[in-house]
């Protein structure tokens, strides 16, 4: 902002503009109500499998490696000349239209498989929980997958900001099972995770541990698909003071992603012993339900599909905010290359429709590719998450600004770690 903008401030904007506000408060519950999903559910058994060591070092990791890159494509975002440009349209205006276009696609083919995991995920949720907890004979699985996706979708048609309040309320029954859950487990806690503590878990070992485990980190805490709709917001609401607030934002919603979710992590690895871990792995099952297996309590056994159900319907509105901008981006960059154009309104009707019957369908097929379909959006996601925005940072002229930092570095050692990972693991 130049000089004569700031003077232009009266006191009293400045001072509101520092202040923080109620849809500050929104917004970060809804960044972490994305974060926090059925991904999280899986992090205990990947990430303690190791031992304590590389558990302790992905904790210190935690932060740093989430904020930074969430930071850097919301200043993406954030780069664009006009307001409400989302992340589709600012690509295009740094890159030109071709790579506009490419990324485009890249952008919704990392978001758009996951959102149909998570319409299959919570139909699966739903069906046992109905089956094993309630004792009811569930309705017919293309009926069943059909009433959920549809609920779903009803919230989504009331538009972003109900949303995201959606996303900000569930948080806190969430926060809260996820937090009681940890501590229940206190009693439960044992030594055998100290037992993996040797200079064999150090060196090679070590290093392979970490390598494989960081792009579970990075996918656990991806937040990615509602970052150009929170930007985009925020520049509304803010101006040109957006972007010290997004990252004032961003840091609040982090710092209690980490704790919550790594006081959780450690909580579950305490309560169980490595051979209980690669168990579970082996099982392809999340941490709640080998839990409610492993210690089989009642409590346990409601509590998990409950915790599935509201950490799968969060995960699944925050992503539908990203799919959507991607589809809406790739269709319209398609009909601008032919001369044509079409209504906001009713382009969102038409893409709702199509991800009504697309997640219906696959949830209703339940298919068993779903890692598959992970492993290959995981790639595209690190890309977009970690590679494009530090690109950028050398090449836009409106984010040179923010070359230089080491913090920029390691987001690009992070993104190529994570990137050689998933690779590792498709081969």
């Amino acid at each position: 902002m130049d000089t004569s903008q700031t003077a232009a401030l009266t006191p009293e904007s400045a001072q509101d503009d520092g202040q923080w506000r109620k849809s500050d408060t929104m917004w970060m519950l809804g960044l972490y109500g994305t974060a926090i999903g059925a991904g999280v559910l899986f992090l205990p058994i990947n990430a303690g499998i190791g031992g304590l060591i590389p558990l302790v070092i992905m904790a210190l990791l935690a932060f740093p490696m989430t904020f930074f890159a969430h930071r850097g494509l919301c200043r993406f975002v954030l780069s664009g000349r006009k307001p409400g440009e989302d992340i589709t349209e600012v690509v295009e205006e740094h890159f030109g239209t071709g790579a506009g276009k490419l990324i485009t696609l890249l952008y919704f083919f990392a978001i758009y498989p996951i959102l149909l995991v998570y319409s299959v995920a919570i139909t699966n949720t739903v069906e046992s929980f109905m089956t094993h907890q309630l004792h009811m004979q569930p309705p017919p699985r293309v009926l069943l997958s059909l009433i959920l996706i549809v609920g779903l979708m009803t919230i989504v048609r009331f538009g972003k900001e109900i949303i995201v309040k959606t996303m900000s309320v569930l948080v806190y029954p969430f926060v809260l099972v996820l937090m009681l859950l940890a501590l229940y487990l206190i009693p439960h806690w044992s030594s055998a995770i100290f037992d993996n503590v040797s200079l064999e878990g150090s060196g090679k070992g070590l290093m392979m541990t970490l390598w494989l485990a960081i792009p579970v980190m990075v996918f656990s805490f991806n937040h990615s698909p509602i970052i150009s709709a929170f930007a985009v917001a925020k520049r509304e609401e803010y101006g040109d003071k957006a972007e010290p607030k997004c990252s004032s934002i961003l840091a609040r919603s982090h710092i209690m992603m980490v704790v919550t979710v790594m006081f959780f992590v450690f909580s579950c690895v305490l309560s169980l012993s490595p051979e209980n871990l690669a168990e579970a792995k082996s099982q392809n099952i999340s941490i709640l339900s080998y839990l409610a297996n492993h210690f089989d309590t009642p409590l346990m056994a409601w509590l998990a599909p409950i915790i599935a159900i509201v950490a799968i319907t969060k995960s699944f509105l925050g992503h539908y905010l990203g799919a959507r901008e991607g589809f809406n981006g790739t269709v319209n960059k398609m009909l601008r290359s032919r001369g044509k154009t079409i209504a906001e309104h009713k382009l969102n009707r038409f893409t709702a429709m199509f991800m009504l019957v697309t997640t219906w369908i696959v949830a209703t097929l339940d298919p068993s590719i779903l890692g598959l379909i992970e492993s290959l959006g995981g790639p595209i996601i690190a890309v977009l998450l970690f590679l494009m925005p530090m690109y950028a940072i050398n090449k836009v002229p409106a984010m040179r600004k923010y070359s230089g930092k080491l913090s920029n570095v390691f987001v690009v050692i992070v993104g190529l770690v994570a990137i050689s990972a998933v690779a590792w693991n498709l081969v």
